[in-house]
């Protein structure tokens, strides 16, 4: 007597919906909020433009978390796109990508080496190169930067400017014919 549900008997396994690629657009809408939220802590209140350790207003201190949060969401939007094209092969884990921001010091050296990654991955599976990884690494860490030192919201934008570019790069290679397969084929 069998004491299974049934579902599955019989069916063939669904395959799994390709993971969607992080929504680029949102990050610029975010980006462009942040930047208004903070013209309109300055205009309401003019001392935070002249110490910048007051405790800034809750819109904006929103406006800047939720920026955040929904960058490190395509990070790692991004790495589960890169496990599912590398078959699990992928060196950096989705929730590490994510966390990894999150440390401290560490945090500056991780916003360089992931594009870095990531642009390796896209030029091993185009026949020419496409990305230069350092110049990738760099454009992510010095928009970071902004965001970190300067200013939020254009801070905001400039990283989901780097993103549209891994985004574009990454589709192009996820696109990308890799040629006949290595080896004899088996016949089952």
């Amino acid at each position: 007597m069998d004491w299974s549900s049934g579902d599955s008997q019989g069916q063939p396994a669904q395959p799994q919906a390709p993971p969607r690629f992080p929504r680029i657009w949102v990050g610029y809408l975010l980006g462009a909020a942040t930047i208004v939220a903070e013209m309109i802590a300055i205009a309401l209140h003019p001392e935070l433009a002249k110490e910048p350790l007051i405790v800034p207003p809750l819109y904006l201190f929103l406006a800047n978390f939720i920026s955040l949060v929904y960058w490190l969401v395509c990070v790692y939007e991004f790495h589960v796109l890169l496990m599912r094209a590398s078959s699990g092969s992928y060196s950096i884990k989705p929730m590490r990508a994510a966390w990894f921001h999150l440390i401290p010091v560490y945090g500056l050296y991780w916003v360089y080496r992931w594009p870095r990654e990531l642009a390796r991955f896209v030029n091993s599976r185009l026949p020419a190169p496409l990305m230069r990884p350092e110049r990738t690494g760099f454009a992510v860490f010095w928009a970071f930067i902004v965001f970190l030192l300067l200013d939020r919201g254009f801070g905001m934008i400039l990283l989901f400017w780097a993103a549209s570019h891994l985004s574009r790069s990454l589709r192009l290679a996820l696109a990308a014919d890799l040629g006949p397969p290595q080896g004899p084929l088996s016949f089952s």
